[in-house]
Parts: structure tokens; sequence; C-alpha cells
């Protein structure tokens, strides 16, 4: 039977590879905020941030 919720294989694919390089980027991201906080840095901050918790939590 066809499960509606279920991605496909090459969305997954990229999912995982987000998933791995996440942590990181938000990493750098954090050094770059604390060193020249702009809006647009802090906000990006804020988004890597609750897409690393939604991996976290499998939200995703």
């Amino acid at each position: 039977m066809f499960n509606r919720h279920r991605m496909p294989p090459w969305l997954r694919r990229c999912r995982d590879g987000l998933e791995i390089i996440i942590l990181p980027l938000s990493i750098f991201q954090l050094m770059r905020t604390l060193l020249l906080p702009t809006t647009f840095d802090v906000i990006l901050l804020a988004l890597l941030a609750l897409c690393y918790i939604s991996f976290l939590k499998r939200w995703l």
C-alpha cells in the first residue's frame, strides 16, 4: 500500500546530507555572528539553530 508520508529516495539523500553539514555550518555562523553581528547573521544563525533542533527531534 502507498504511504503518502514516505519521501522519495533523492529527497532522503538531500535531507541526510543537510543533516551532516548543518552543525559545522552553524558553528561557523556562530563565530561569524560573535565577531561581526549584523541582523542577517543573527537571523541566519537562528534559522540554522532551528534546523539543527528539528534534526535532533527528527521532525524533518
